[in-house]
This record gives structure tokens, C-alpha cells and sequence, in this order.
């Protein structure tokens, strides 16, 4: 491979041989190299969140008939940078009686979750931080850390409404990670492996033509996990005041809004992995560094329907979100993969001009039974029964006393 085919690759060869022609052994010289790799990774990551920033203001404010961002440099691609140093200036306030530790190590928690995601992400054939074997397991263990900054922070907080919300966010999170954990089984089953990059690798065939419902349901559940609208219920201004972040200020409420941006475009970049092939893409053999072109692509384009969905949907109830999950999501996606993995069987060993077809009908009946019974349940359902309010009383009308004209009649 050549330096134009994949720079990657030939860069960290190219320090591998430098260091040890300074004198380090090999075993020294490779965890410099993973020590790197992790300080570019970050920080290319948290460099990310100023563009995304800018373009979700961007693209909402069109979608919205607002203008968006359009003063500070041109085109306001400089109005991240305002915000960034307007949050570094503004008074760092710590409440009285709250717990100091849990308190400052949320925010934080917050964005390493994410950033730790993204160790086991291949953008590439040779371009990933680790394969990890488990890699799908390590992807959900970490996601949980996020879960837990969310309660510390209400907790810590010492704030009934923090400790409100964070009930309500933590609820809302485990309550869909069911269904998405489900939902990814499919993939996992389709290429004998929890590694990322082994599920990227057997997607010939991209596993949202094989299982489009088990991608839908990843999709809604990774949206309602990071807590977007419309499930942005985490945060509902209008019930809780600001929910579980109420009492922070400056640079750690800060990080909260890094580690939602961050994680909605990580969720965009799990979701190319899992169904949309990753790298995978025309002439990727002869020229890797193609593969993060396709896998970038791919991303920004499931991005841009996150982004319209937080434009154009308005926010569900509790109990609403609720339902949809435990009614609708889990017994689908509990339907999804047992017919997939008897299709599968059923299937094995035919080419994928059979199999392509039998499994899109498959799930669209599926899709079509599940749209019948929730329009069964709505039809079903009973109406609240109206309730006539009584009139209010009616006020005695004044006796009108007769005009005595100064008692002369």
C-alpha cells in the first residue's frame, strides 16, 4: 500500500520504525503509538462538536423559516467559538449541600462515555482504535457510564427537580435500550460476531435490506437513548425547569451539551456500522482511505435525520413515550428477530437475489400487522368520558328599591 492509498496505515508505520530506530523496544514503541492515537482521537472528536454545532443551528433554523447563525464570521461559522468563550467566562457557581464529587465528575462522565464509543469505531479497514471482540458489549457497558453521570449529577445536585429529572432520564434510557439491544442482535447474527469491524466486514449486503424493521428500531431507540426530540424528555423545560443539570453553570453545563451533541452523531456512526456497511463502498480494496469518505457520508446523511426529526416533531408525553416503548417497540423487535433468524435458516445457502426479497417481505408483513393492531388499540381504546361541568350558581339579583323622591309620594 502506498501513502495515497492509506496514509493511515503508512503514517503509523512510518513511527513505529522511527521509534524504534531511536532505541525503544517494540512493546514501548506501540503503546506511545496507542497513547497517540488516543489524544488525536479525542480530540478530533471534541474538535467535531464546534461543526455540529454550527451545522444543526444551521439546518434548523432553514427547516424552522429562522435564519440560524449569521453574524459572528461568514455564514456565522464562528459563533461556536463566541459560545465557547462566553461559557469559559461565565461564573462557575457550586450550590450549597451538594455532593462535591459525584457533582463535578458528571459533567465529565458525560462526554468520556461518548468519546470512549468511538475507540472501537472502524472508519476503516486499518483506521479503528481497537477490534475488540466484544466490541458490541463494550459499546453498551460504556453507554451506561453516560446513564450514571445522569443520576450522579441529580443527585449530587442536592435539587428535588435534578433528582426528577435524572429519575426520568435514567427511566427513560434503560426502558429503550431493550428493544436496541434486541435490535442489534440481528446484525450480531448475521456476522457471527460482536466485533464492529467483523459486522462491517460481512455486510456484502447492507443489513438494512436484510432486517429494515430491526434497523428502524434501532434508529428510534438510539434517538430516544441520547434524548432528542421527540423524546427529549429528559430536559423538559416546561415540567422539571432544566432537568437533571439545573443547578450547574459555565463549563460544566457546558459539557452536558458537548456530550449530547458528540452522542448524536455517535449514534449516526453506530448505525452506519450495524446497517448501512460502514467503510464498505466502491474500489475501498485498492484504495482504503475511501472507506472513510463512504463511511463519513453515510453518517452525515443519518445526522441530517436526526437533526429534522429535533426540527419538525414536537415532544411526546411521559406516558406516551413510555407505551410506545413496552407496547409497540419491544414486542416488535422481539418479533423481528425471530422471524429473521427463521428466515436465515430457512434461507442458508441461496443467493441473495432470493434472500433480499424474502426477508423485505417478511418485514413488511410485520410492519403491516403491527400497524393493524395499534389501529385496532386507537379504535379500541375508550374515550374519556366528558364530564359536564355544573353552571355556577347565579347571583341573587338586587332588589331595585323604589324611588320614595325624598319620601313625598
Amino acid at each position: 500500500m502506498t501513502f495515497w492509498q492509506d496514509p493511515y496505515a503508512a503514517a503509523v508505520e512510518w513511527l513505529r520504525n522511527l521509534l524504534i530506530g531511536w532505541g525503544l523496544t517494540v512493546e514501548a514503541a506501540q503503546l506511545i503509538l496507542y497513547l497517540a492515537g488516543g489524544i488525536v482521537l479525542a480530540g478530533g472528536s471534541l474538535a467535531l462538536v464546534i461543526f455540529l454545532i454550527w451545522a444543526e443551528r444551521k439546518i434548523i433554523g432553514r427547516v424552522q423559516d429562522r435564519l440560524g447563525p449569521n453574524r459572528v464570521g461568514p455564514w456565522g461559522i464562528f459563533q461556536t467559538f463566541a459560545d465557547i468563550l462566553k461559557i469559559f467566562t461565565k461564573e462557575y457557581i457550586t450550590p450549597n449541600g451538594v455532593d462535591r464529587v459525584p457533582y463535578n465528575l458528571a459533567p465529565v462522565l458525560a462526554v468520556a462515555a461518548v468519546i470512549m464509543i468511538w475507540a472501537v469505531v472502524p472508519f476503516t479497514v486499518t483506521l479503528y482504535g481497537a477490534d475488540l471482540s466484544v466490541g458490541l458489549i463494550y459499546v453498551m457497558a460504556v453507554g451506561a457510564i453516560g446513564e450514571m453521570g445522569i443520576v450522579m449529577a441529580g443527585w449530587g445536585s442536592n435539587n428535588k427537580f435534578a433528582l426528577l429529572g435524572a429519575f426520568r432520564a435514567v427511566a427513560q434510557m434503560v426502558s429503550y435500550e431493550i428493544p436496541m439491544v434486541i435490535a442489534l442482535l440481528i446484525p450480531v447474527m448475521m456476522a457471527g460476531s460482536l466485533s464492529l469491524g467483523a459486522i462491517t466486514a460481512s455486510q456484502a449486503v447492507w443489513n438494512i435490506l436484510i432486517a429494515p424493521l430491526a434497523a428502524l428500531i434501532f434508529f428510534i431507540t438510539s434517538v430516544a437513548e441520547v434524548g432528542r426530540a421527540p423524546f427529549d424528555l429528559v430536559e423538559a423545560e416546561s415540567e422539571l425547569v432544566a432537568g437533571f443539570n439545573i443547578e450547574y453553570s459555565g463549563l460544566k453545563f457546558g459539557f452536558f451539551f458537548v456530550g449530547d451533541f458528540l452522542h448524536a452523531f455517535t449514534i449516526a456512526m453506530l448505525f452506519t456500522v450495524f446497517f448501512l456497511g460502514g467503510w464498505r463502498g466502491p474500489f475501498v480494496d485498492q484504495v482504503p482511505i475511501l472507506g472513510a469518505v463512504y463511511f463519513f457520508i453515510k453518517t452525515s446523511l443519518v445526522y441530517l435525520v436526526n437533526i429534522l426529526m429535533r426540527a419538525a416533531l414536537p415532544r411526546f408525553r411521559i406516558d406516551q413515550m413510555m407505551d410506545f416503548n413496552w407496547k409497540y417497540l419491544t414486542p416488535l423487535s422481539l418479533s423481528v428477530l425471530v422471524v429473521t433468524a427463521l428466515a436465515d435458516k430457512l434461507t442458508l445457502g441461496l443467493s441473495a437475489w432470493v434472500r433480499i426479497p424474502v426477508f423485505l417481505g417478511l418485514n413488511g408483513l410485520l410492519f403491516l400487522a403491527a400497524s393493524v393492531m395499534v389501529n385496532r388499540r386507537a379504535i379500541n381504546r375508550p374515550r374519556a368520558e366528558v364530564v359536564s361541568r355544573p353552571r355556577p350558581l347565579a347571583r341573587p339579583e338586587t332588589a331595585v328599591q323604589p324611588e320614595t323622591n325624598g319620601g313625598v309620594s
